[in-house]
């Protein structure tokens, strides 16, 4: 249920965490803040988080590095808050693994609605009666243990956006998935024609799978359609265990 999802604010203006934990806690979220990167990194040692939201400047270690450092071992999704109105300054923290973005000044119902929008894709292969497991070109993507695992056996970590698109393609092995249709996983009802947030989910996805030794034609590019994924796809479901080509 709603009341059990654990919301982690980490901004160092006291007020507007005092702000944030009551209108979440009013809407049925447990609520905890902190203030820098050390207090979260206590918090999230000692309970388990569903959704990290992030403000850019913060004391110490800006939210960037925190964003980068928490992408390298977890999934949960990210909503950076930042006061820079930039496209480029919100490039960036897609390109670091966030999921979603507000811009200060903002109303906390916006947020609301964004952690919420953020929570239900992420949940979505979670909330799965029988989650499979799929096999391409050495890579094993599990989805109720949401891993992927390199031909190696190492364990890669994906931010929820970079999952959700993974997810998409193997369930169409090569046939072309369009961009809206990708846009509309990651970014929901919001996104708008020129939003440039799949495409950079899909690079940071390439990357991370180059670095694990797939080729640079895994995920293709076509041009004003879409991606396709190259390679055949073996299909598992993890109850059953049977597999299917």
């Amino acid at each position: 249920m709603e009341a059990q999802r654990h919301i982690l604010v980490v901004d160092d203006d006291p007020d507007l965490c005092e702000l944030l934990h009551a209108f979440l806690l009013e809407h049925g979220f447990r609520v905890s803040t902190a203030g820098n990167g050390t207090e979260m990194a206590r918090l999230m040692a000692r309970w388990p988080v569903d959704a990290v939201v992030l403000d850019v400047m913060l004391p110490g270690e800006d939210g960037t590095a925190l964003c980068r450092q928490l992408r390298a071992r977890s999934n949960v999704p990210i909503i950076m808050l930042t006061a820079m109105r930039g496209e480029a300054d919100r490039i960036v923290g897609l390109e670091l693994g966030a999921d979603d973005y507000v811009v200060k000044p903002f109303s906390p119902r916006e947020l609301l609605a964004r952690i919420r929008a953020v929570m239900r894709r992420s949940g979505t292969a979670r909330a799965e009666a029988r989650p499979k497991t799929y096999g391409f070109d050495g890579w094993t993507l599990d989805e109720g243990r949401r891993e992927l695992r390199a031909p190696d056996g190492t364990l890669i970590h994906l931010s929820s956006g970079e999952y959700r698109i993974l997810g998409a393609l193997l369930r169409r092995p090569q046939q072309v998935v369009a961009r809206e249709e990708l846009l509309e996983l990651h970014r929901g009802a919001e996104a708008g024609p020129f939003d440039r947030s799949v495409d950079i989910q899909v690079s940071r996805l390439r990357r991370k799978l180059e670095a694990g030794g797939a080729s640079t034609e895994l995920i293709k590019s076509v041009r004003g359609v879409g991606y396709v994924l190259s390679a055949p796809v073996e299909e598992q479901d993890r109850a059953a265990g049977s597999a299917v080509a």
